[in-house]
């Protein structure tokens, strides 16, 4: 069966709107293909062949490139002087001429031919503009829609691609089905043999961020912004804020009125995953002790140095500094850069009061919250007043 031109010109058309591809991409393409297709009928493979497709009437114009030579031994590739200088009145020897053939149509080898090419390269040409999008779309959330899920891998429809959402990248406990709509972080494109292949996730610190960023306006305008995040997807995140202009609370900005902004959060997330907000601070030994809430923190002694740090809480608080398997900790060391240990403080186990500073070759800063003065009992009250009383009478 021949190839029928103009067929293929409409068919042309009708593949680049079906896969959204440029006209001018999908006409290059077919090109090609037929370049190759006249090779095999009318030429030979080695020629230089350049073909021109007209896609309002289907008309195939062909060019052949040859060698000028003063003598022609293989017209296939050369072509003499004073032919040449027929079509080119300057032409000299050693140069080369595009002949101008015109084809009108392809034999059934041909045509098969120009089809597995055209094929091949138009899934390529799609791969290659893929692959372009969604490159500018990396480090954003998009929406996809779980397309199936193979083990411990979840397979994301994203539109025009295909994404992986590796166990790691999964918040622990979430349960995913085909056909499930959810948002996805964008953290990669990989390109593949089956073509392009995205990289999605929604366990990452950023995943939180991009959620907050959607929900806190004023993180848009500069007037607060997230400082750093630790996050155990599907467990617990914390998350430090700050705020830029004076007066405005940046806990309260991202927690929202009735909790609004951190429960729209929360509600994409999964209601499992607990999400701290604390204040950030410049002063490492503030930090700290704001990374550890809801702790109370007696003492920090810092090493620069090691980027270490002792923290020194009430013995009643020492299991909510550390949390359930060590998470409170772990979270605050992460947000804070801080290798932290934690003990508990002598002096409220009846120990002795004098504490040793932690050596260190760094640098050291200590702090230690002020002691709230012990409450009197009734009749000590009523005893101090008289003798205040007394001594005024006087």
């Amino acid at each position: 069966m021949d190839l029928d031109m103009k067929q293929l010109a409409v068919a042309i058309r009708s593949i680049a709107e079906e896969k959204n591809l440029p006209e001018d991409t999908v006409k290059e393409v077919v090109e090609q293909a037929l370049a190759a297709a006249y090779k095999r009928d009318y030429g030979d493979r080695e020629q230089e062949i350049r073909v021109n497709m007209n896609l309002n009437t289907g008309d195939i114009d062909v060019y052949v490139t040859k060698e000028i030579v003063d003598k022609v031994d293989n017209p296939t590739f050369e072509i003499s002087v004073a032919e040449a200088q027929t079509h080119r009145k300057n032409a000299k020897v050693g140069e080369t001429v595009e002949m101008h053939e015109q084809a009108e149509t392809f034999g059934r080898v041909a045509a098969q031919t120009a089809k597995q090419v055209i094929l091949q390269r138009l899934r390529e040409a799609e791969r290659e503009i893929v692959m372009a999008e969604y490159e500018d779309k990396i480090g954003t959330v998009i929406n996809a829609t779980v397309a199936r899920v193979e083990g411990n891998i979840v397979r994301i429809d994203l539109g025009r691609a295909q994404g992986i959402m590796p166990r790691s990248e999964q918040i622990q406990g979430e349960r995913y089905y085909p056909g499930q709509r959810l948002k996805v972080y964008l953290k990669d494109v990989e390109r593949g043999f089956r073509g392009p292949q995205l990289v999605v996730s929604r366990g990452n610190k950023e995943f939180i961020e991009w959620l907050f960023r959607a929900e806190v306006p004023e993180m848009e305008s500069g007037a607060v912004e997230i400082k750093g995040i630790a996050r155990e997807a599907g467990v617990r995140s914390k998350i430090a804020v700050a705020s830029n202009v004076p007066g405005v609370d940046p806990v309260g900005t991202f927690v929202g009125g009735h909790g609004t902004r951190v429960n729209a959060v929360v509600g994409e997330v999964g209601e499992q995953e607990k999400i701290d907000i604390i204040i950030w601070a410049e002063d490492p030994i503030e930090y700290i002790t704001q990374a550890l809430s809801p702790t109370k923190v007696s003492k920090v002694v810092i090493d620069d140095k090691n980027h270490k740090a002792r923290v020194i809480v009430p013995e009643d608080q020492l299991s909510i500094a550390i949390g359930k398997n060590g998470q409170n900790v772990r979270l605050a060391s992460k947000l804070t850069g801080y290798e932290l240990d934690i003990e508990a403080d002598k002096a409220t186990s009846g120990a002795d009061g004098d504490r040793e500073q932690e050596p260190s070759q760094g640098k050291v800063q200590t702090t230690e919250l002020p002691k709230q003065p012990k409450l009197k009992k009734k009749s000590e009250l009523e005893g101090s007043l008289l003798e205040a009383i007394e001594e005024h009478g006087e």
